[in-house]
């Protein structure tokens, strides 16, 4: 059973330098959920829970499930490269209500495919909400094989991957293993139709904080076997979607969200404010886009 099919909002966390700021983290749900968000995914690397303390994050998990109020699936980032924090902090976003999980694969403490397995078989065990595995090889350094994908499919929890992989072969090798095994949901926005046109079941996109209901859209004609309109839609959102990544992610989509009027905040050190030549780009192509007037 699907966590959800279409578009899943990978929530950026608006702050101030005092803390999370719910005010505006209430506007970013509303906005994309009244935008046609399938899905909305709460914490996740998106969200800077690196640089979050356990109890913001956990005050993020109640707040976005209370504010959502079961209108759609709330899916939780609960990834560590300590799988003991994982495990913990999983089984804390299920009792807080999430419907649905999202882990990343350990980062910088590279495992094994073997203990890539370990890790997500131990958060899997803890929880009886459904897990997404989160492949992200750029990020993290460490890739899921589709046999791994495959092996983790056998576990009745482990029912999704979101795959943000940039290479063809070993998203299209993932498709087809992953065939009625586990849901695939691209990690790229812009890869979205080439991924639902080999099976995928959706995107877990950056782009939907800006602008939910074009990448609504863009999911609805894959769906609808539509896919030359697909293509159009997508080539057309193609520019923004290369823009949010012109510096690292989620500093250009804060920017996005200021200038559509939800005070994102400035991410957290490391992390900086945008370049403003950078900032000017984002400005010039939304204002194209017909986002900004």
């Amino acid at each position: 059973m699907s966590i959800f099919k279409g578009v899943g909002v990978a929530l950026v966390t608006p702050m101030t330098e005092n803390g999370i700021n719910f005010d505006e983290y209430g506007k970013l749900l509303e906005h994309v959920i009244s935008g046609g968000a399938d899905a909305v995914i709460v914490g996740g690397t998106t969200g800077e829970p690196s640089t979050m303390t356990e109890e913001e994050r956990i005050e993020m998990f109640k707040f976005a499930v209370k504010t959502v109020n079961r209108r759609v699936p709330v899916i939780i980032g609960t990834g560590s490269n300590n799988t003991a924090n994982a495990v913990k902090m999983s089984k804390i976003a299920e009792a807080e209500g999430a419907d649905g999980l999202l882990v990343v694969t350990p980062y910088y403490n590279k495992c094994t495919q073997n203990g890539l397995i370990a890790h997500y078989t131990a958060i899997a065990d803890a929880v009886s909400v459904p897990v997404m595995l989160y492949n992200v090889p750029t990020r993290t350094g460490l890739r899921i094989s589709p046999a791994t994908a495959v092996k983790l499919s056998e576990h009745k929890n482990i029912v999704a991957i979101k795959d943000a992989s940039e290479n063809i072969d070993d998203l299209l090798a993932m498709c087809r293993e992953c065939r009625g095994k586990l849901d695939v949901y691209s990690g790229n926005d812009s890869y979205t139709v080439f991924l639902m046109a080999l099976g995928a079941v959706g995107v877990v996109s950056v782009v939907a904080n800006v602008c939910p209901a074009e990448m609504k859209k863009i999911t609805d004609a894959c769906f609808a076997n539509k896919f030359d309109e697909a293509r159009e839609l997508s080539y057309r959102l193609d520019p923004l979607a290369k823009a949010l990544f012109m510096e690292v992610n989620p500093i250009p989509t804060k920017k996005a969200l200021e200038f559509i009027g939800i005070k994102a905040g400035k991410p957290r050190l490391p992390l900086t404010e945008m370049e403003p030549d950078h900032a000017k780009q984002l400005k010039g192509i939304m204002k194209d886009l017909g986002i900004l007037k």
